[in-house]
C-alpha cells in the first residue's frame, strides 16, 4: 500500500532538463527543505543555481503526496514548528502560499478509560493538570520558565556558524568569546543547570518536577520521537528542548499544521527559489561527486550526464555523501573514519490514513478542542521503555508511542468534504529486523496493524471507517528520502554529536575537506526537523566564501 506508482504530486513545476555545457555558480544534491534553502539563498544573492532530486517529486522528507484519490498525505515529517521565521521572513514564503495553522490542543488516552488533555492557553492546561495532581500544576510553572529560560538561550545559536575551539582564526576567536560572554549571560545557577540539561535524560528531568505518570509521559514524548533512546537513556532532555525551540506567530514551542500538508513548505520554497531564477531537475540521481585535483567540479548524475558546477552543495546526511557520492580516495583517511562512527541509528516509522469520517474516541466529545492536536496513548514512562526494549532487540514496539493527528479538523483541503486524513507517527521500529525478515514483505503489513489495533482500541468506529492507508518503515523512508537508516535528524541530536561537533569535529562550519564542496543537511548545525537553518547557515558559509555579502546584516554584525 506504500508503493509510489501514479503518485499524484503536490509540488510545483520543475526544469526538464539543464544544460551540460554550462558551469553553474552551484548545484544543491536533494531537494530537500534544507536544500531549497540554501539554493533560494544563494539565487537571491545573483548566483547560478540549480538542484537535483533523485525522486519526481521535491521536498525530500517535506512532502505532500496523493496516494489515494482525494487525499493528501503528509507522507514524513507532518508538523510544522521548527522552521525559523528568519528564514520565513527573509524568502517572503507567504508570499509563496506557505500558512501554518497552530494546534488547538492534545490527548493522551490512558489505558483506563480516564484522558489527559492539553490546551494552547497555558493557564487552562495548567488546570487540566490540577485534575491529576496539585503539586504537579504548580511545578508546571517551575518547568515552563525552565524550559523556555534554556530555548532562549539556544534560539540565537541556531543561525550562527559554530567556531571551531582548535582555530586562532580571528572569527573562531571571536565567535569564541561571544559564546563565553552569551554563556555567561545565564548566571552562575543557570549555567550549571544548562550544562548537567544535555546530559540528562528526559525522565530524570522530569522527575524534578513532576508526580504523575501520564503527566510525565506526555511531556516525555518530546524526548524520544525521532531518536534511538530511550526516556531513561541520558541525552534525551536536550531533544525535548530541540523539539520546544519552535515559533509560530511569536508563540515560542508551539506546534502547528502546514495549510495543504508539509510538502506546502517545500513548494513555497521552491516557489522563492525560482522566481530568482533557480532551476530545478527531477528524477536526477547523483551517482558521483566529480573532482579534479583536490577540489570538486560537479556531478556525475546516475543517467549518465555530467554537470560542472564551481560549487556543490550536498544537502544528503554526512554519510551518504562521503561513503556513497565522493571517492574515497579524496578524503582524508581519519574524516572518513568519523564519518562512519557518526551515529545514524533509524528507530521510526509512519502511517497514512485515509478516513471515511472522524473516529469517535471513548469519553472525548466530538467537538473536544484536544481533538485538533496530538493523540498519544502512552501514559506511563514504564510503557515507553518498555517500546524502547522492543527496538533494541531488534523489533518493532508491541505497544508504540504514537504522535497522532488528524489535520483535517483544521485544514479541510487535504481530504473530500466529511472525511479526514490521520497522521501517525510510531516509535520504536529497527531499520533492520532481528528476526533476518525484510520490511518489503509482510513484517511492514504486521507493523500497520499493531498500530491500527492500538487506535481501534480506543476508537469504536475506527477499523470502519479506515478507507486507505500507506505504511513507512524506517526501510521506506531511507528508500524514498535518503534519509540513512530512516532517521529523520540526519544524525542523533546527542551532546557528542551537537555544536562544533557536528557532524564532524573541525568540520562544524558546513564545509567538506575537498574544495568547493560543502553541506547543507541535517547532518551539520544546529540539526535536524523541518527547521531550515542548516540550509540558511551553509549558505551563509558560501557567500561569505564568494566574498557576497547578502545575508542579515543584524546576525553578521553579532560575529
Amino acid at each position: 500500500m506504500n508503493q509510489l506508482s501514479g503518485v499524484e504530486v503536490a509540488a510545483p513545476s520543475v526544469q526538464s532538463s539543464l544544460r551540460e555545457d554550462r558551469v553553474y555558480d552551484a548545484i544543491i544534491i536533494g531537494a530537500g527543505h534544507n536544500g531549497l534553502v540554501t539554493a533560494a539563498y544563494l539565487a537571491r544573492a545573483g548566483l547560478d543555481v540549480a538542484v537535483l532530486e533523485k525522486n519526481p517529486h521535491i521536498g525530500g522528507a517535506a512532502v505532500s503526496l496523493s496516494l489515494y484519490e482525494g487525499w493528501t498525505y503528509s507522507n514524513c515529517s507532518y508538523v510544522c514548528s521548527l522552521f525559523r521565521p528568519e528564514i520565513m521572513r527573509d524568502l517572503e514564503l507567504y508570499k509563496h502560499g506557505l500558512q501554518i495553522i497552530p494546534y488547538e490542543g492534545g490527548m493522551t488516552m490512558m489505558a483506563n478509560g480516564e484522558r489527559f488533555h492539553t490546551y494552547y492557553d497555558h493557564n487552562v492546561f495548567r488546570q487540566e493538570i490540577a485534575r491529576f495532581s496539585k503539586k504537579d500544576a504548580d511545578a508546571y510553572d517551575a518547568y515552563s520558565t525552565a524550559v523556555m529560560k534554556m530555548c532562549r538561550w539556544i534560539k540565537p545559536m541556531l543561525l550562527r556558524t559554530p567556531p571551531d575551539p582548535t582555530s586562532f582564526k580571528p572569527r573562531d576567536i571571536a565567535e569564541l568569546l561571544y559564546l563565553g560572554k552569551h554563556f555567561a549571560s545565564l548566571g552562575e545557577r543557570d549555567m550549571g543547570e544548562l550544562v548537567r540539561f544535555f546530559t540528562l535524560s528526559i525522565a530524570d528531568f522530569l522527575d524534578e518536577y513532576f508526580e504523575t505518570d501520564v503527566v510525565k509521559a506526555h511531556f516525555a514524548g518530546s524526548g524520544i520521537i525521532g531518536t534511538a533512546l530511550g526516556p531513561y537513556s541520558p541525552g534525551t532532555a536536550y531533544v525535548l528542548l530541540h523539539h520546544y525551540m519552535g515559533d509560530i506567530d511569536g508563540s515560542v514551542g508551539a506546534w502547528g499544521f502546514a495549510r495543504g500538508g508539509m510538502g506546502s513548505v517545500s513548494k513555497a520554497l521552491a516557489g522563492a527559489f525560482k522566481s530568482h531564477g533557480g532551476k530545478i531537475l527531477c528524477d536526477s540521481e547523483v551517482a558521483q561527486i566529480t573532482t579534479q585535483g583536490g577540489a570538486c567540479t560537479g556531478v556525475l548524475l546516475t543517467n549518465g550526464n555530467v554537470l560542472r558546477a564551481k560549487k556543490v552543495i550536498s544537502n544528503l546526511d554526512v554519510k551518504r555523501t562521503f561513503t556513497k557520492i565522493v571517492k574515497p580516495d579524496v578524503l582524508p583517511e581519519n574524516f572518513l573514519r568519523q564519518v562512519n562512527n557518526f551515529k545514524i541509528r533509524g528507530s521510526s516509522g509512519k502511517l497514512n490514513i485515509a478516513l471515511g469520517g472522524m473516529p469517535i474516541f471513548d469519553n472525548v466529545p466530538s467537538e473536544h478542542p484536544s481533538l485538533r492536536g496530538d493523540l498519544h496513548f502512552t501514559d506511563s514512562m514504564a510503557r515507553m521503555e518498555r517500546g524502547y526494549d522492543d527496538w533494541k532487540e531488534g523489533r518493532w514496539s508491541a505497544d508504540p508511542y504514537v504522535d497522532m493527528l488528524v489535520p483535517t479538523q483544521i485544514d479541510p483541503t487535504m481530504a473530500p468534504p466529511g472525511k479526514h486524513y490521520m497522521s501517525v507517527f510510531v516509535q520504536y521500529a529497527p531499520p533492520t529486523l532481528s528476526d533476518g525478515r525484510s520490511w518489503d514483505g509482510p513484517a511492514r503489513d504486521e507493523f500497520a496493524q499493531t498500530v491500527l489495533n492500538q487506535i481501534a482500541s480506543q476508537s469504536p468506529n475506527f477499523r470502519d471507517l479506515v478507507l486507505h492507508y500507506e505504511v513507512r518503515s524506517p526501510w521506506d523512508i531511507e528508500r524514498e528520502t535518503g534519509l540513512t537508516e530512516g532517521n529523520i535528524f540526519q544524525g542523533e541530536l546527542t551532546m557528542d554529536q551537537l555544536i562544533f561537533n557536528r557532524p564532524i569535529p573541525g568540520y562544524a562550519q558546513f564545509r567538506a575537506p575537498v574544495r568547493n564542496l560543502y553541506m547543507c543537511g541535517s547532518s551539520t548545525h544546529p540539526g535536524g526537523g523541518v527547521m531550515g537553518a542548516p540550509g540558511a547557515n551553509a549558505a551563509r558559509e558560501i557567500l561569505r566564501d564568494l566574498s557576497i555579502r547578502n545575508f542579515d546584516p543584524r546576525q553578521e554584525a553579532e560575529i
